[in-house]
């Protein structure tokens, strides 16, 4: 049986965002009655046609894809980012046992692939469950979670995988821990001299119910020289493919 697991959040105008992001706005622009009127079909009875909705939003609200112009002032939007590397195989690490404003090392990226007995291969997806998604309506959703080095970051990078994630409002560590760490961005940063992208604000991680052996599509709206772009993230799992993927 074929699952599919939306990994993305709900858009609306109470969502919580990153600090200093504003939230969305969307409201009515012409409702279906509005729009009868306007064309002049009302006047034969046709007194409900389209309506329609202004949607005024941040680049970074809600499940989106970092692109390097994020960091990188002279770099692509997202409509630079290859689509090859936004559908692919998906690889789950759980890292739900680390403390908010932990700074997932190396080390931590290797011992939880040894755990789950795989190896990284290029265009591989890989998607950091801290757990944060399961309260991401919550103040605590800002602050409580751990994120990535910069050398884990690089360490993947080197083995091939070049789009990553989390179901955490940021793909570094929370910003009271940058501070007390004075390790401001380093996973963002690395950014500057490679070319990785980065998914923040999924959620759903742990109904994948596996650590590999399920594809991940995440494809951006080709928006023009922003610095992020939204996605629907979705995890496609074969329950009976007979891969012998174990849970994650």
């Amino acid at each position: 049986m074929r699952r599919i697991i939306d990994l993305s959040m709900p858009v609306h105008m109470d969502m919580l965002t990153f600090p200093r992001v504003p939230p969305p706005a969307l409201t009515v622009y012409e409702s279906h009655t509005d729009f009868a009127d306007r064309i002049g079909a009302s006047a034969y009875g046709v007194s409900s046609l389209t309506a329609s909705y202004l949607v005024v939003q941040n680049d970074h609200v809600g499940t989106h894809l970092d692109a390097r112009k994020h960091i990188v002032p002279d770099a692509g939007g997202p409509e630079t980012i290859p689509l090859e590397y936004c559908m692919s195989d998906g690889v789950l690490l759980d890292f739900t046992d680390k403390e908010p404003g932990y700074v997932i090392s190396e080390d931590d990226v290797r011992r939880e692939l040894d755990r789950i007995e795989y190896t990284v291969k290029e265009r591989d997806i890989v998607l950091n469950h801290t757990g944060a998604g399961a309260y991401n309506t919550e103040e605590r959703y800002r602050t409580d979670h751990p994120g990535m080095s910069a050398g884990a970051t690089r360490w993947l990078i080197s083995e091939g995988v070049r789009l990553m994630g989390c179901d955490a409002i940021t793909y570094d560590p929370p910003v009271w821990a940058m501070f007390e760490k004075k390790l401001f961005w380093e996973a963002h940063r690395v950014m500057w001299d490679e070319e990785y992208w980065h998914l923040e604000n999924l959620m759903n991680l742990e109904q994948i119910g596996r650590s590999h052996g399920f594809q991940v599509c995440v494809l951006p709206i080709k928006w023009v020289g922003t610095t992020a772009a939204p996605v629907r993230a979705v995890a496609i799992v074969d329950d009976d493919s007979g891969n012998g993927a174990g849970p994650a």
